[in-house]
């Protein structure tokens, strides 16, 4: 089997962008799925799983890398990171989508705060990254301001820790996964698939299912969670090949922004004094870091 090339050891542009597209989809996905908040979470999640595999198995017979995948399902070594990086994006999928529907999107967010940090520390205790001084500047700031988030907090919900905890070990992992990032997606999703059929057989033959085959409003929603789901997962998964992980780390404050916005303006939850001082913190932050990034790129 022939490996991909390793991910290079500094941040490319076409990773900035793969990864910037990413992450403002991420961002307004809570309005999609506050649409399925009617429906047990893992029915939704069933459906992201099998709707996604269509999308990523045609991606891959356009790209002509097939052959690939086939290759990575003839290897152990794969197959188990790929059972491994699966049962993680499993596990993320189920939190996030219950936290929308209960209406704890600013928990969500939280969560997504604290995983650049969780990010971080991963990258420098296993990958041995180093920071610039103006990247330790930019992660003091965000520290600071998911200090702050988490104080007025009163306590981190356990929705914010599994958030961190399941995300970022995924991102580690992902990077690791010794096959293209489209191939890696198309091969958790098949991993995942006979569970999601059986789930949602057993669903339907208790009559208890939100999918039928006539043209109703839950049958349209669910087929588009392959769309909502595969969509960033890719550009994530190109953007985490071409960038380290302490860049993606910072990059993702940006969906976990939007998220904010999202669940206090749209859904109404409460915005209190506390995130009205860590929210420029944040993007101060990202703009320092961001700034670092391109200097470096232009040398």
């Amino acid at each position: 089997m022939s490996k991909s090339p390793s991910p290079k050891s500094g941040d490319t542009l076409s990773g900035f962008g793969f990864a910037m597209g990413a992450y403002l989809l991420w961002g307004f996905l809570p309005l999609y799925m506050k649409m399925l908040q009617h429906m047990p979470p893992a029915e939704v999640v069933a459906h992201r799983v099998i709707w996604s595999v269509p999308l990523a198995g045609l991606l891959l017979i356009a790209l002509r890398r097939t052959s690939d995948l086939g290759a990575a399902l003839r290897n152990p070594r794969t197959l188990a990171m790929g059972w491994l990086t699966a049962a993680l994006i499993t596990i993320n999928w189920g939190i996030y989508v219950w936290a929308i529907a209960a209406d704890r999107a600013l928990d969500a967010a939280l969560g997504y705060y604290i995983n650049p940090l969780f990010s971080v520390a991963l990258g420098a205790l296993l990958l041995g990254e180093k920071l610039t001084r103006a990247q330790m500047v930019a992660i003091g700031l965000a520290a600071a301001a998911v200090a702050i988030l988490t104080i007025s907090n009163g306590s981190i919900p356990w929705v914010s820790i599994g958030l961190t905890v399941s995300w970022g070990f995924y991102a580690l992992c992902k990077k690791q996964l010794p096959i293209g990032p489209n191939q890696g997606f198309l091969l958790e999703v098949l991993i995942l698939l006979v569970p999601a059929l059986a789930y949602v057989g057993y669903l339907a033959s208790t009559g208890s299912s939100h999918f039928t085959f006539t043209a109703t409003r839950d049958t349209w929603l669910l087929m588009g969670c392959g769309v909502v789901t595969a969509v960033p997962l890719i550009l994530y998964a190109n953007g985490a090949k071409g960038l380290r992980l302490t860049t993606i780390a910072v990059l993702q404050y940006i969906a976990p922004t939007m998220i904010f916005l999202v669940a206090v303006f749209v859904f109404g939850e409460t915005f209190g004094q506390a995130r009205m001082i860590a929210f420029p913190m944040i993007w101060a932050a990202l703009v320092i870091y961001s700034v670092s990034m391109f200097r470096q790129m232009r040398r």
